[in-house]
């Protein structure tokens, strides 16, 4: 099979794959960007000389430190968390365009509030702008993966949603080499951490010019009643005319799709809120979206995110330098994965799968690690050059993040952002974001404490979280690639689960190959009509 082939839900015109609909992933992505690069940058500018010196971090004793640095990671997550839900009544008026806009605008303010701090005033300005800053990327994370999702067509849908992921691990790229560039480059000063900070602004700014050219998601269009324009956005988009048998399909299962929301869940701001208050199966369907985060964080990957010289430290890579190094070949090994997943995995192997075997993959590389730990008390027994034990400890550690990018770290949004029916999308997406994000704060708010207090049991607390979380996967999450956003409904209703989307395609093939038989017989039809409607005219004409 070539890595680029697609597993269509029906025959697809090729022109449908275009550069149009990958330009416009692109751009929403530069949100993801700007969250890869803060979770990457963070931990280790608080970590550098220049940085401890300004704040005086040498008067305060460590318990003081690790305080101080939770708080300044965890008050952009904080901001983050209520950013997901303020995006609902702008995603839902004003659209999703709009909605990125904005979210762009408020990074830039919020960027620019942390330009302003030094030793003298403080780090108020810090915290003020995390706070913005996280508020603008809590509402992109909410927006982009449900814009995405809603202008791609099936059969690439996890590919496009996956450039979001892309986008998180090219930030996170820069993010990590770029603390190892002015470490190594610059004395010590006010100028070598205040870079990362202004760094920021590079995505945000991407966004505002590239978000003042998309397009409007056509389904949101249709939403709203706004048809005209839905069209002729849904027809740029996939390059064909209004005619074409395609769109026809297309826009007859948009409508089908507003129809029965309009019977069930309803068309409007409240009415989502008041299915899922009523609806056992949205509240269910909630409940699962949310907590794929609850397991996401559980893996561990933000501890690692945010406080990466902490854990390299516990593995016994030692110096200011070799930690940075380190942590910017863990950035590297993530954004290379993240193509093989992007571009094979997520629409080959499938969500179901992948999460599974990431988190049976990581759990036995983060069991190993910890007991290297254990045993060898690296911190306690710190030598100039890591042992043969201390070397396969980092390859396993490396191994953890082969397994976790292609699987845990972009599936759950993926999943989220094609589980839902249009009218609960966004608030589906808000619950969802806001879900990663509560769990992000937390992780990052107490993992130094843990580092503290645990020790190597933190790889063990870890690692049987993910084992839990294959568990979860197996018996609760069906299978999604390639079912179209308006067949999700079907999908959740069959049981058992782990056979739902064998089903569910068989399904939709049928009911593809009825319309198309009913399309041809009613043109077969329109034909005999036309011919006897001529033979009648020539009888008439003879008479």
């Amino acid at each position: 099979m070539s890595i680029l082939k697609l597993v269509e839900d029906r025959p697809t015109p090729k022109c449908v794959y275009n550069w149009r609909v990958y330009l416009l992933a692109a751009v929403a992505s530069a949100t993801s960007c700007m969250i890869g690069y803060d979770s990457a940058f963070i931990g280790t500018t608080i970590s550098l000389t220049s940085f401890q010196n300004e704040f005086n971090f040498a008067s305060m004793s460590k318990p003081q430190q690790d305080l101080l640095s939770a708080n300044i990671v965890s008050c952009y997550q904080a901001g983050a968390f209520f950013g997901a839900f303020f995006a609902y009544p702008v995603g839902h008026f004003w659209g999703r365009k709009i909605g990125l806009l904005v979210s762009a605008l408020v990074f830039i303010l919020g960027a620019g509030l942390m330009l302003g701090a030094n030793g003298d005033r403080g780090l108020g300005l810090i915290y003020g702008g995390r706070v913005l800053a996280g508020m603008a990327v809590g509402a992109g994370s909410n927006l982009t993966p449900i814009y995405i999702s809603e202008l791609a067509p099936p059969a690439i849908r996890g590919r496009l949603v996956g450039v979001y992921e892309l986008g998180w691990q090219i930030g996170g790229l820069v993010g990590f080499w770029i603390n190892d560039g002015v470490s190594t480059t610059m004395a010590p000063s006010h100028k070598q951490w205040i870079i990362p900070f202004a760094i920021q602004l590079i995505p945000a700014g991407l966004l505002v010019i590239g978000g003042v050219f998309i397009r409007e998601s056509p389904r949101w269009l249709f939403s709203r009643g706004r048809r005209e324009k839905a069209i002729k956005n849904l027809c740029w988009m996939r390059q064909l005319p209004q005619d074409d048998i395609y769109i026809i399909e297309e826009i007859g299962a948009i409508d089908q799709a507003l129809e029965e929301q309009r019977s069930t869940i309803g068309i409007g701001f409240w009415k989502p809120f008041k299915a899922a208050g009523s609806n056992k199966r949205v509240m269910w369907r909630l409940f699962l979206g949310s907590m794929l985060f609850f397991w996401q964080n559980g893996s561990g990957i933000n501890a690692i995110n945010y406080y990466s010289p902490t854990v390299f430290e516990a593995i016994g890579v030692h110096g200011t330098n070799t930690d940075l190094f380190s942590t910017g070949l863990f950035g590297v090994v993530k954004t290379v994965i993240t193509f093989v997943w992007l571009l094979y995995l997520i629409d080959h192997v499938g969500r179901r799968n992948l999460l599974m075997i990431g988190a049976v993959g990581g759990s036995i590389c983060m069991w190993i690690v910890g007991a290297y730990i254990k045993v060898v008390e690296p911190e306690q027994n710190p030598t100039k050059h890591m042992s043969g034990g201390g070397i396969a400890a980092m390859f396993f550690f490396y191994l953890w993040t082969a397994f976790y990018t292609p699987t845990w770290n972009g599936t759950p949004w993926v999943l989220n952002s094609e589980m839902f029916d249009p009218n609960m999308r966004s608030l589906a997406q808000a619950c969802a974001a806001g879900s990663n994000w509560l769990w992000n704060f937390l992780i990052s708010r107490f993992t130094p404490q843990m580092f503290a207090k645990m020790g190597y049991g933190v790889f063990f607390f870890f690692a049987s979280l993910m084992i839990l979380s294959t568990v979860f996967v197996f018996f609760l999450i069906p299978e999604t690639k390639g079912v179209p956003l308006e067949s999700m409904d079907q999908l959740f209703q069959i049981k058992p689960v782990w056979r739902a989307h064998g089903q569910i395609v068989e399904r939709l093939r049928e009911e593809e190959e009825l319309f198309r038989h009913e399309i041809e017989e009613s043109g077969v039809a329109a034909a005999k009509i036309g011919d006897t409607q001529v033979e009648d005219a020539g009888k008439a004409e003879y008479a």
